[in-house]
């Protein structure tokens, strides 16, 4: 078997079928080993996939436990030489998957992955630079954020993410959604850390894996990516990107953040970071007031600070916890 794909589901039947249906139009798509691992969805996904894609393997995991996990029990399971994780909301054209396997083994890259794009046609993130103790992290703190932002642009200071690409480019790591790994690395570098519930496990992964090998981006190929659909749907959130931190989800995507940061960076850049978000507490705060007295359309809402507050302040219960560095499960939902 050469290729193993493992898509992780979680009460989104609808997303997969639909995953599974564009990966299917396309003969390649015989050769793949396909893993589905459901999350305890407590629905009729296993029977409306299994009565449509017979030849797909079912992994019940009995929780939500996750992506790391949940991906992890697959990995495990994987017959396949090279392994791709895959969103279930993602539209995958089975030819490109073949195509990114194909250069990916015959490279001495260990990682790979595509360019992925919006709904629309737009280019999405795809893959990142690492910055020094995770400083690309301060970037959407509503005011600190954009004072950094601007001095960042002033010094011209490389960006930390591929914005879009159209040829090969070598990244520090690469977003989970379309995430292909030479088993032969996972060996050496061990698989997705158990410590994470969602965000932030495929760059803390990759981190890892680039100790064994080098990664890229096939800027040619293309997967449309409809992006946190579910998560939305579970944590009530409306945004569809990684920068409100007002909101469970933004207390998620936080928490796994900094859980990183400690993981990958060390305790002082922990505490350096900490230190940054409880400083735009009253920036925060002052900017709000401000905008109100001078009668400014505000950007932000006194709903939105006192959702940031309670979310830093759930940080520091845990700080202790995340400082140890000893096995944890960080889960909000």
């Amino acid at each position: 078997m050469p290729l193993s794909i493992i898509i992780v589901n979680y009460k989104s039947a609808g997303l997969l079928l639909d995953c599974l249906e564009r990966l299917w139009q396309h003969p390649a798509a015989r050769t793949f080993e396909v893993i589905v691992c459901d999350n305890a969805s407590g629905d009729d996904s296993e029977e409306r996939v299994m009565k449509r894609f017979p030849g797909t393997v079912w992994i019940q995991i009995g929780e939500n436990a996750g992506f790391a996990r949940a991906n992890n029990a697959g990995i495990r399971q994987a017959k396949g030489e090279v392994v791709l994780l895959l969103n279930a909301d993602t539209l995958p054209d089975a030819q490109v998957v073949d195509e990114c396997y194909q250069r990916l083994r015959q490279s001495d890259f260990i990682a790979a992955g595509v360019q992925l794009l919006n709904a629309d046609g737009s280019p999405q993130i795809s893959g990142m630079y690492v910055m020094k103790g995770g400083l690309n992290y301060l970037l959407p703190l509503p005011i600190l954020g954009k004072v950094l932002k601007k001095l960042g642009e002033s010094a011209r200071v490389k960006k930390p993410h591929v914005a879009d690409s159209e040829t090969l480019v070598e990244v520090d790591w690469i977003n989970g959604a379309f995430l292909m790994v030479k088993q032969s690395a996972i060996e050496k570098a061990g698989l997705l850390d158990p410590d994470f519930f969602l965000y932030a496990e495929e760059a803390e992964w990759c981190s890892r894996l680039k100790k064994t090998g080098r990664l890229c981006i096939y800027g040619d190929l293309k997967v449309i990516h409809l992006q946190g659909e579910t998560a939305n749907q579970e944590f009530g959130s409306e945004g569809k990107g990684y920068h409100s931190l007002f909101d469970r989800k933004g207390l998620q995507i936080m928490l796994s953040n900094f859980v990183r940061i400690r993981k990958q960076f060390g305790a002082v850049w922990f505490l350096v970071q900490l230190l940054f978000y409880l400083s735009e507490i009253p920036l925060f705060l002052v900017s709000i007031c401000l905008n109100t007295l001078l009668k400014k359309k505000p950007r932000y809402r006194m709903t939105q600070f006192c959702g940031y507050c309670k979310n830093i302040f759930y940080i520091l219960r845990l700080s202790p916890v995340i400082l140890r560095n000893k096995p944890y499960f960080y889960k909000v939902l």
